[in-house]
Order: C-alpha cells, then structure tokens, then sequence
C-alpha cells in the first residue's frame, strides 16, 4: 500500500521511529540494522510494509528495500511472523543472512533468539532458491555494471524465466546485430524473437 515515508525524525528508538510528514506523524516498527544506520537526520526516507492483522495493522519501515525484501521473504516461511522476522533482521545483516541461507549454515541462523533448529532448516529450504536467484540477478547487474539497457532487458529476461546464460549470449548478439541504440523494450523484444 505504502511504497515508502519521507518526512522529518521525530522519535527515535531501537525498535521503532516516528516520521512527521506534514503534520502527521507515523509510527514505523523497524529493525537494529535500520536503528544503527540512521542518524540523527532531520529527514528520513524509509522503504515500508503494513502488516494488518485481525487484531493490529503495524507500519514496519527499512532503510533498504533489500532489507525489506528479505523480511517478506523470511515471513513468507511457516511459522515466522514479523515480530520474528524483525527479530531476524536485527540480529544479523541482510547480507549475512543471506550467506547463512546460501551456505545451508542453520547452526548461525539458530543463533537469533527465539529461532530453533526446526525453524532453522525451514527457512534454509523454503529460501535457499528465491535467494539465490535474486542473488544471481543482483550479481549480473554488478557485473555487467556499464550498460543499465543491457542489466535492465537481462533481468527482465530472467524474471520471465529464462536462463541467465542463455539471456546473456541472446543480448550479445542482439546487441552485436542491432547496435547499442535499442531501448530496453526493443532490446527485450528482439531477444525474445530470438
């Protein structure tokens, strides 16, 4: 519903800020990740997800949507709700959470309070895939980091399934034949025809 709040810091604590935006004042449930990382700014821009529930809707905000994207993910997993999975986050980086997952390292991911071994090898084997493919997606922007119509037309490719590689030689050449002046959208119809 919300894609992000921007407005003035008017309360600060470890588990949850107050933005002022134009007289309003919105209460935001956020992570030790985000609360170390935000200052004492006097503006303060934060990705959200409102979480509604029979008996409460909560606000969560983070300062990343990669932060954000990992706390649905790790709600998407039975048994994790988002007071855990906040707990998660605050416990460790999006990105060593991330590795755990990749590595299969449940005894680290045991280490955040209130998460089990159980729990643990749940959320290794309902996330190890999703992440490793938006791993790999986030991995192929980097590499091929000079040409944002190129990253922009790979993952588009990706995200309708096909194989990275295969995404990749397909853009090359179609890059190769057309120049590099196609748009992304052009780009993506031509590699689709291929």
């Amino acid at each position: 519903m919300y894609e992000y709040i921007k407005g003035k810091l008017t309360h600060k604590e470890a588990a949850f800020v107050v933005l002022d935006v134009n007289g309003v004042g919105y209460h935001l449930n956020i992570s030790l990740q985000t609360y170390s990382k935000i200052k004492s700014e006097e503006q303060c821009m934060l990705f959200t997800y409102l979480y509604v529930r029979e008996d409460a809707q909560r606000l969560y905000g983070f300062l990343t949507q990669t932060e954000r994207a990992l706390f649905l993910l790790l709600m998407s997993v039975s048994g994790i709700g988002a007071n855990t999975a906040i707990a998660m986050l605050s416990s460790m980086s999006p990105d060593e959470m991330k590795q755990y997952i990749l590595r299969e390292d449940a005894k680290a991911i045991q280490t955040i309070k209130g998460i089990g071994a159980k729990t643990a090898q749940r959320v290794i084997i309902e996330l190890k895939d999703k992440i490793a493919k938006t791993t790999e997606i986030e991995e192929g922007l980097i590499v091929n980091g000079d040409n944002n119509t190129r990253n922009e037309a790979l993952t588009a490719l990706v995200t309708l399934g096909i194989q990275k590689n295969a995404a990749e030689k397909t853009l090359n050449a179609v890059m190769k034949k057309h120049g590099g002046d196609l748009s992304v959208e052009e780009l993506i119809k031509h590699a689709l025809k291929s």
